[in-house]
């Protein structure tokens, strides 16, 4: 049998992380062969950020459409609204969620419900993160609802900041099936499958452990669910954005990255020669109070969809607006520093994030036992694969492998 070089790749990965081990469910994935972030080396910052708000719009891919087509929940700067300029985000934002309190940017994604055996359906509520394994960051471990975020630079000077107006786009709201990639996407979108309390099961790092991730939302009860999501790691380093928010960013020559807190690309095409940051999102759902069996469809499918009305999982998507200001990221991207404690980074407390918030634009209820999701989404057939069919550019190293614009 055939094998793609990504799949070849993936699971050469997937076999090298599970040689290493670890006994503690608070690591988000191994230290074994880490560097010590001790200023001279990676940067791995991991910090918490809370929701800033729910709400019914998407100034990415819907601007200043009220409502847009699915619900999403949205942390960051409360610049956030229906549409957003091509411009320093930072300047209009007087506040953010997010523990690095010069972090601006926006970061938003779907919303998980449950679908019940009457047909109703309820919000799965977000809870907080794990502690991280260095610092024993109270902020990430405590937030209201929101998401946790995760930016790599191998090392100082190695990657570059966005400029002001970046923003970018992964995932497709409408894709109901395997996407159509000569890569394997499951390392860059995925859902961990807790196996009991306090993040059982998070041994390996994330999208990497066959035995509790998936590409699919899990067909199982689980002890909460995780949702990872990676955005590309090569930029062509003009375009501030693309007409479908994806083709200014790409994967490397090699393959999309996998999440490994130290490195992001090893060779960017011509076409996008800028190496720039791994940003991966990690958002905690709480499913606990819907493992009753009695609840689950009586076909024995799995009872989760997220807000675009997917029940596979395969529309796992995630929007990013750069925000961050002046030099701010750049430093901590340069500094060999670790999760939410990086020198010359300024940060701010639990209650004072917590202040941030911006008002609902579109008035409709998203909580207790809803007859339809929100906008009851237009549902494509499961069988859709990409509503945008990726293009491929440039040639592989040595292996006959294509860096995928996405």
């Amino acid at each position: 049998m055939v094998r793609t070089c990504a799949v070849a790749a993936a699971a050469a990965a997937a076999s090298a992380v599970a040689q290493s081990s670890t006994t503690s469910a608070e690591f988000p994935f191994p230290t074994e062969g880490l560097p010590t972030y001790n200023g001279t080396g990676p940067t791995m910052l991991r910090f918490g950020c809370h929701q800033l708000v729910i709400d019914r719009i998407d100034p990415l891919i819907s601007p200043g459409q009220v409502p847009s087509h699915h619900q999403h929940q949205v942390v960051g700067g409360d610049a956030f609204n229906a549409s957003m300029p091509l411009s320093d985000i930072s300047a209009l934002s007087a506040c953010t969620t997010c523990s690095y309190s010069d972090d601006f940017s926006n970061y938003w994604t779907s919303n998980l419900y449950f679908k019940a055996r009457n047909g109703t359906y309820k919000r799965v509520r977000q809870i907080p993160n794990s502690p991280d394994f260095f610092t024993k960051d109270p902020f990430v471990a405590a937030t209201n609802g929101g998401i946790t975020v995760y930016y790599v630079s191998p090392g100082a000077g190695q990657v570059t900041s966005f400029p002001p107006g970046f923003r970018m786009f992964f995932g497709d709201a409408m894709l109901r099936s395997m996407p159509q990639s000569p890569w394997d996407l499951s390392t860059q979108s995925c859902f961990r499958c807790f196996t009991g309390p306090n993040f059982e099961g998070d041994l390996l790092r994330p999208c990497l452990d066959p035995a509790v991730d998936s590409m699919t939302l899990p067909n199982r009860p689980c002890y909460g669910i995780r949702s990872n999501i990676l955005f590309p790691t090569c930029w062509d380093g003009e375009k501030l954005d693309s007409p479908d928010h994806k083709s200014h960013v790409a994967y490397p020559v090699e393959g999309p990255h996998i999440f490994d807190g130290i490195d992001t690309a090893e060779e960017c095409p011509p076409s996008h020669p800028a190496k720039i940051p791994q940003i991966m999102l990690e958002i905690i759902w709480d499913t606990t109070p819907f493992n009753d069996a009695n609840d689950w469809p009586e076909d024995g499918s799995q009872p989760f969809v997220l807000s675009t009305g997917d029940p596979t999982g395969y529309s796992q998507h995630a929007d990013y607006v750069f925000g961050w200001r002046g030099s701010a990221l750049q430093v901590g991207l340069d500094a060999g520093c670790v999760a939410a404690s990086c020198p010359g980074m300024a940060v701010q407390t639990l209650e004072q994030a917590a202040q941030c918030t911006v008002p609902e634009l579109v008035d409709e209820n998203y909580d207790g036992w809803l007859e339809k999701l929100p906008g009851d989404p237009w549902q494509p057939p499961v069988t859709t694969a990409s509503s945008a069919a990726p293009t491929s550019t440039g040639k592989g190293k040595g292996k006959g492998c294509k860096p995928l614009i996405l």
